[in-house]
């Protein structure tokens, strides 16, 4: 008994040391606004127990003092870090030409109205990413009147409209729903045309209606990028250990990569005939995968002549160039064993942008995401920035955006990121946002 209450007590403070190390941690997200004091709280609270202890004979006094040593620890830790990211937060709200120049390559959740309208305002940011939390209980009119307030605030300040992008696949990932319909997935519609007998033009017609339907909708509410179609081909058993996301045995479209390339290509026509771009996700195709990349870091050891054969094939036949492609968090070992996609150079900028001259957007997925979040937000965001990426995206916890940008800001005037991206990325954000110059052609047609 006297060893299990050591263990206790002992691992009660060290979750608390772990805690305290990063009070802002996405883990944190839903405590947010109490993780600080309650830390602190829980430190002189160990400390109390620990000097009772010690008077009580419980405790030795050499426990005692480590006790009381670490719990002390643990508030200055968790008050310190606390102040650190409200000095970096200060900083980036205070909008210096290079943080400015920096904001178009981000893009954020957000919880708070208010908080976003002001990086909005000042160019701190490129696109906000729209979820259930903007929507839930709320009703079609007034999600457009929030997101119109915004591109009215850019358009005072002489700002370029944002990218508002949402992630309405259909079927399990329907974020916007409701408001919005709540329609099958693409696969279901697969599905249901081979039971049915249909050919390859039908399969296409049905798949350009879905995406007209679902751009029709999301148009309507001010929203000109979506996160799909998911191109990743469909794995032949369940898909990763411990999937609790990714989930692609009921997300992808196919197993042939010749379909999902069909099905994607015109899915994507049908978005942008409302005037919403398509984001073919999550290069470099998560179909091999066998973990979550939302928990864990990720290798795909598939070699890359394989994957160009089969799993890059939807990737180059359906992109656009006023479209996007998002990387996925994998390593992929045979191009860049060291680095995610997301934030590789090998991946983005020699391999996408030269080898396939691809002239859409690339944005990353969410990098609050366990396979890269333990990289740290700084890292990671200027990982990848010098990689290529157009785009970060800060979806789920929108608070390390001012972590990311941060460090991006100081990265800048090192001189450790291209002088010339930030012009590039204008240029393709302009082409989603329906300002693109003509003569654009697709990969395809290369």
């Amino acid at each position: 008994m006297r060893a299990l209450r050591l263990c206790l007590r002992w691992g009660a403070v060290v979750l608390l040391l772990w805690l305290a190390r990063d009070p802002v941690t996405p883990w944190l997200l839903a405590v947010r606004e109490h993780a600080v004091a309650g830390i602190v709280a829980a430190s002189l609270a160990g400390i109390a127990l620990a000097w009772r202890g010690r008077a009580a004979g419980r405790i030795g006094r050499a426990e005692a003092a480590a006790l009381i040593a670490a719990c002390s620890a643990g508030a200055v830790l968790a008050a310190g870090n606390a102040v650190a990211f409200h000095a970096q937060r200060d900083a980036v709200r205070a909008a210096d030409a290079t943080t400015r120049r920096l904001g178009q390559h981000f893009i954020v959740g957000y919880r708070d109205f208010d908080e976003v309208a002001v990086l909005a305002a000042r160019g701190l940011i490129g696109g906000i990413y729209v979820s259930r939390r903007n929507v839930r209980r709320r009703g079609l009119a007034e999600v457009r009147a929030e997101i119109d307030a915004l591109q009215a605030l850019r358009a005072r300040v002489g700002l370029p409209p944002l990218v508002v992008a949402a992630d309405q696949e259909g079927g399990i990932v329907a974020h916007m729903t409701p408001p919005l319909s709540a329609l099958p997935s693409l696969a279901t519609l697969v599905a249901e045309a081979d039971a049915a007998g249909r050919d390859a033009d039908a399969l296409a017609g049905l798949a350009r209606a879905y995406g007209e339907r679902q751009g029709r909708e999301l148009a309507a509410i001010g929203v000109n990028l979506n996160f799909g179609p998911v191109v990743d081909l469909r794995p032949a058993g369940r898909g990763p250990r411990f999937d609790t996301h990714t989930l692609l045995a009921r997300r992808a479209i196919a197993a042939d990569p010749h379909v999902v390339a069909h099905v994607a290509g015109a899915y994507g026509d049908g978005l942008a005939a409302h005037g919403v771009a398509a984001t073919l996700k999550h290069f470099p195709g998560l179909g091999g995968v066998d973990v979550d990349t939302h928990h864990f870091a990720a290798r795909l050891d598939t070699p890359a002549a394989v994957l160009a054969a089969r799993d890059w094939l939807p990737f180059r036949a359906a992109a656009r160039p006023a479209g996007a492609i998002m990387l996925g968090h994998v390593v992929l070992p045979g191009i860049d064993p060291h680095k995610p996609a997301s934030l590789s150079p090998a991946v983005a900028r020699d391999l996408l942008r030269g080898k396939w001259q691809y002239q859409g957007l690339l944005v990353t997925d969410d990098i609050n995401m366990g396979a890269v979040f333990r990289r740290g937000p700084c890292r990671t965001a200027v990982e990848a920035l010098q990689a290529g990426v157009d785009l970060v995206l800060v979806a789920y916890d929108p608070d390390q955006y001012f972590r990311a940008m941060h460090c991006a800001a100081a990265a800048a005037r090192e001189g450790r990121l291209d002088p010339a991206h930030p012009a590039a990325t204008r240029r393709r954000i302009a082409a989603v946002v329906g300002l693109a110059p003509p003569g654009l052609k697709t990969i395809a047609a290369r």
